[in-house]
C-alpha cells in the first residue's frame, strides 16, 4: 500500500480529513495481539475511546480505500447511535464511491440509519428496492430481503 494507495492525493486527503492514521508492524507487542493482528495489511477504524467499528485486512487499491475509510467512519457513528453523522458518512460514499464493494454496505445502514432516527420503516423497504436494483448478488441485498414485506 505504501507504492501505490497512501502516496494517493485522494487518501491523502481523505485520511488528513477525517483520522489519525497510526501504523504499528503486525508483530508488535501488545498492541498487535491487542487488535488481533494476524495480516497486513489490517485497517482498523476506532473511536475516540478506542472501540473498533471496521476492520479490513488486505491490500486496498485507492479507489476501494477511501470508501472503506468512509464506510468505518459511518459505522463508527451508526453504532454510537450518532445517525446524523452516520448518514452523512454513508451518502458521501454512495455519491463519490457508488462502484466501490462498500456501496451495497453503506445503502443498507443508510436506511436503517434513517428508520433508526426517524421510526418510520419506509426507508427499510426502499433500502430493499435499491439494493435489489443495483447490487442484487450483494449479501447485503439478501440481509435486507425481509424489508420488502414493509
Amino acid at each position: 500500500m505504501d507504492a501505490v494507495t497512501y502516496p494517493d492525493t485522494k487518501v491523502i486527503q481523505t485520511v488528513e480529513k477525517y483520522a489519525v492514521p497510526l501504523r504499528v508492524l503486525f508483530d508488535a507487542q501488545p498492541i498487535s495481539t491487542d487488535f488481533n493482528i494476524k495480516w497486513t495489511p489490517t485497517l482498523i477504524t476506532l473511536d475516540s475511546e478506542g472501540k473498533e467499528h471496521h476492520r479490513t485486512v488486505g491490500f486496498l487499491a485507492p479507489e476501494e480505500f477511501v470508501p472503506s475509510l468512509l464506510l468505518g467512519i459511518g459505522k463508527t457513528h451508526f453504532e454510537r447511535e450518532q445517525f446524523g453523522e452516520a448518514l452523512t458518512s454513508f451518502e458521501g460514499l454512495l455519491t463519490d464511491y457508488h462502484e466501490s464493494d462498500s456501496a451495497a454496505e453503506g445503502i443498507y445502514l443508510c436506511g436503517v440509519s434513517k428508520y433508526k432516527s426517524t421510526g418510520d420503516p419506509s426507508p427499510l423497504k426502499e433500502t430493499y428496492e435499491k439494493l435489489q436494483a443495483e447490487y442484487p448478488s450483494s449479501e447485503w441485498t439478501k440481509r435486507a430481503y425481509p424489508y420488502r414485506l414493509l
